[in-house]
């Protein structure tokens, strides 16, 4: 038996007798909110989404088949133990039980059954004559939501976090290192898309107003509607946690208070996944990798992915014995090569000596060749998600149970830090990163050459005790043996010198540091402006405007808008500029997916500090950069592009939507403008040189107070409800909008109480 009770802001309060009829009601709860989004976020992971979604949602369906992300969930499943995999079926069963009438509520299944083509194939689907779950057709009413698996939610965790690794940074790295120069490659250190941008901190109780330990912080996504984070709480007599859910997966796993220990996390932007330059062939009808022990026998299978309003697409999966292939070596169809034997193109020995394949193929027939880049991930693996730590999180009482429930953890790599009532702390990095060669971590390695393989597990995986007040920002710190790049160190700086600067704290008061704007990246600029001459009398003004600025990105500033103005026009003329030509288009090859880590203006917005420092790259010098200055300064003046505009009329959020805009009531291409920058502890990140519309910044708020967890805080964007006009879908957006918080209810008596059937 369970009970569903709403707060003010239409939170979900679940309570029920046992910990599996308490799953099956989180996840027949999440069906009636987030009917849509789950729908989609089973169909990305599954790679069905250009069925509903479109042609532009092909690049990723194409990945999801490639990587084998729902036939890894699948054997990840399989190998849980069996309370961990009843308890996941019975969130599935909430979920299957509660998404028909929660379909019925979200509009968006209406109009996507308008154009969806019949889904015909799912993964592992050999052809196109399948038949799948999802039956709605282009003659249906509408659009059917899908019928979940048990594995359905490890799928959705693994398709939130397989880049979260950021692996194609590694293609970039390789780009410029064959194209610059090895040397180059750390002044682009930043693994991108964007840069990472997450919060936390933990304030002991000797630095509180209440005497009990303070944790606070604000995970940073690309800011999805409805939001990627979904407030709940869950209670039965086991357990009475509150925390940020993930839609579509059972528990509370990043940010949690149980009441007498809390627990949050930031990325520890440790590196756990392989890239591999393969070598294949395509032999008697099979492909076939070249490995250490030469050719060996690949998985192979074609799959289809149908795509609304045009003709499906065909996709090869191919699995070497390294990993999946993720990526064609250069340019080439979606299959991988060409079927047959009779195919006209080049011999593998005549071949042989430019790619380095035996001389004994010279003998063999005629075959193609081909090389790709396949990916080795920890959860395909071990076929281990890490999601038996879920339900012991929920279970933990202190600070040791976290730690223990930890030991199980494996994707995506965190740190963390945790408090409980009787003054226990915790500051650590949890999950899985394999000991194998350094090169591993930098680059694409061959895989037919020795001692790339994986020997065995990192650890034990570094910890630090907790001494004073502790910050976590992906800054290279307690992660630094397991990562390559980190971001730079200026927020996780800055909000050690703000909370340094209060003898005590109450719960209240963090929503100050959050909300900080200050952006101290902005040195170097300013430096290279300073020291320009030869400027015109406007240039002049705007240059010593920007000097005698205080360097906060706040929405009402002006000058935030003439310094984002002027540093968007130096990356633009940075990247246009001959001493970065090589690396021009290095994106355009490679598949869709992994384009923003390869697209070369961003990448130079990001290391702008670097490359503005730096004298590494010939014909870049002082007086280039300089001159680079001028001209930004002089054009940013001649188009009056910044005169009177504040930094808000610029940077505006514009979230990630599955649906067009118009099919969601109130909504706009992009919402107000905001405060903040990327090197902000109010991390809202454009693309300099690009936009400055920001689609990253804090998916979520939380203040854990350990005195009384009532006295706790948290906000989401948007709100609660993903049901287009529903009074709490968008009601705690213009709070998190201004930075405030709103309370963690858990008294009972102040919740209504839902009247529904079971």
């Amino acid at each position: 038996m369970s009970s569903a009770y709403r707060d003010a802001f239409g939170i979900p309060h679940l309570r029920a007798d046992d910990p599996y009829e308490l799953a099956f009601a989180q996840g027949r709860v999440t069906a009636l909110d987030r009917a849509w989004q789950i729908e989609v976020e089973r169909r990305r992971a599954t790679g069905t989404s250009a069925a509903v979604l479109g042609p532009d949602a092909v690049p990723w369906d194409r990945f999801a088949r490639q990587a084998r992300l729902a036939d890894t969930a699948e054997r990840c499943l399989h190998a849980l133990d069996g309370d961990t995999a009843a308890w996941v079926r019975a969130y599935v069963d909430g979920v299957n039980a509660g998404l028909p009438e929660g379909a019925r509520r979200a509009p968006e299944f209406a109009a996507a059954g308008e154009t969806a083509p019949r889904e015909t194939t799912g993964p592992g689907v050999a052809g196109p004559d399948a038949t799948g779950p999802d039956a709605a057709g282009p003659d249906a009413a509408g659009l059917a939501p899908g019928r979940w698996e048990p594995w359905t939610p490890m799928a959705i965790w693994l398709s939130h976090h397989i880049l979260f690794a950021h692996f194609p940074a590694k293609l970039w790295r390789e780009a410029v290192a064959e194209r610059l120069g090895p040397e180059a490659v750390a002044l682009f250190a930043a693994d991108g898309p964007g840069t990472s941008g997450s919060n936390g901190w933990l304030v002991p109780g000797d630095r509180t107003v209440t005497g009990a330990a303070l944790i606070a912080g604000d995970p940073h996504r690309f800011i999805e509607d409805p939001g990627f984070y979904q407030q709940i709480r869950l209670a039965c007599p086991e357990f009475d946690v509150a925390g940020l859910a993930v839609p579509g997966v059972p528990g509370i796993a990043h940010f949690g208070h149980a009441g007498s220990v809390a627990w949050a996390i930031t990325n520890a932007m440790a590196d756990y996944q392989d890239l591999y330059r393969e070598r294949l062939r395509r032999r008697e009808g099979r492909v076939e990798a070249l490995g250490p022990d030469g050719w060996r026998p690949c998985a192979a299978h074609v799959e289809v992915v149908e795509v609304a309003g045009e003709s499906p697409a065909e996709v090869e999966v191919v699995e070497t014995e390294r990993g999946p292939v993720v990526m064609l070596g250069g340019t080439g169809p979606d299959r991988l090569g060409p079927t047959g034997a009779d195919h006209e193109g080049p011999a593998v020995g005549d071949r042989s000596h430019e790619n380095g394949f035996p001389d004994d193929a010279r003998n063999r027939e005629r075959e193609t060749a081909w090389e790709a880049v396949s990916l080795r991930y920890p959860p395909r693996v071990r076929r281990d998600l890490g999601f038996a730590a879920l339900p012991a999180l929920l279970r933990a009482k202190t600070v040791a149970d976290v730690d223990r429930a930890l030991v199980r953890w494996a994707e995506p790599v965190n740190v963390v830090l945790a408090a409980d009532t009787g003054g226990g702390l915790l500051h650590r990095v949890a999950g899985v990163v394999p000991v194998r060669h350094p090169d591993n971590a930098l680059r694409i390695v061959p895989a037919w050459e020795p001692g790339h393989e994986w020997s065995g597990l990192y650890a034990p995986m570094p910890r630090r005790a907790v001494s004073g007040i502790t910050v976590m920002a992906n800054e290279r710190g307690l992660a630094a043996p397991l990562g390559v790049e980190f971001a730079a160190p200026y927020r996780a700086a800055r909000i050690s010198r703000l909370l340094g600067g209060s003898p005590r704290w109450s719960a209240g008061e963090m929503a100050a540091v959050h909300t900080d704007t200050l952006l101290p990246g902005a040195g170097p600029l300013l430096d290279l402006l300073a020291g320009v001459d030869g400027l015109g009398p406007e240039a002049v003004r705007l240059r010593d405007r920007l000097l005698g600025w205080d360097r906060r990105m706040d929405a009402g500033s002006t000058g935030a808008a003439e310094y984002a103005a002027v540093r968007a026009e130096v990356v633009r003329r940075l990247a246009a500029h001959p001493a970065l030509a090589a690396l021009a288009g290095v994106d355009a090859e490679a598949p869709e997916v992994f384009r923003p880590w390869l697209a070369l203006t961003p990448r130079v917005a990001y290391a702008l500090e670097k490359l503005l420092t730096t004298d590494r790259l010939p014909g870049l010098d002082r007086a280039a950069r300089a001159d680079l200055a001028r001209a930004a300064l002089e054009d940013v003046t001649a188009r009056c592009e910044a005169t009177g505009v504040r930094w808000g009329d610029l940077h505006r959020l514009a979230p990630w939507r599955a649906v067009p805009y118009p099919a969601i009531p109130g909504a706009t291409s992009t919402e107000a403008g905001l405060s903040g920058d990327h090197d902000c502890v109010l991390s809202t990140s454009s693309v300099p040189g690009v936009t400055h519309h920001f689609a990253r910044g804090p998916a979520a708020r939380y203040v854990w107070d350990l005195s009384r967890r009532d006295g706790s805080l948290w906000i989401v964007p948007f709100g609660a409800s993903g049901v287009p006009g529903d009074p709490h879908r968008r009601d705690q957006h213009p709070l998190w909008s201004r930075g405030e918080l709103v309370p963690v209810i858990t008294d009972w008596d102040r919740l209504v109480e839902e009247q529904h059937d079971h």
